[in-house]
């Protein structure tokens, strides 16, 4: 087994047996981490990397949507209308080529993964 296949097995060994909220904290985790690559690109002018960087963060942001459950009440309807305001954020700063977009969503995630971290701290989140 290569090292690129074994790591593969481990990672998804790993996430099958790690919980809801910490995954949600890892999804987090990850929008922070690609849109700040996506910003140095968008500085280092790499088109490529921007685009990678940024469609990275926008797949996130999906299947964070794709997560909600509707059921819940007001909470999940306000962060798909943020979630899905972020993608397009993040839309715009890929056609402009602009860091001021990858900021604001920078600064919403930072928010949520705070708030999340407070939430399931508290014990709020099962």
């Amino acid at each position: 087994m290569s090292n690129n296949l074994a790591y593969a097995a481990y990672n998804q060994n790993h996430l099958g047996t790690t919980s809801p909220q910490k995954l949600v904290e890892m999804l987090y985790e990850g929008i922070l981490r690609f849109s700040s690559q996506a910003k140095k690109a968008i500085e280092n002018r790499d088109l490529e990397a921007k685009s990678k960087w940024i469609n990275k963060s926008v797949n996130i942001f999906v299947e964070l949507i794709n997560q909600l459950n509707y059921d819940g009440g007001e909470v999940a309807h306000y962060l798909s209308g943020l979630y899905t305001h972020q993608i397009k954020l993040l839309s715009i700063a890929n056609l402009n080529d602009s860091t001021k977009e990858i900021d604001t969503v920078i600064n919403v995630t930072k928010g949520l993964l705070e708030a999340w971290r407070e939430e399931t701290k508290q014990g709020a989140v099962a």
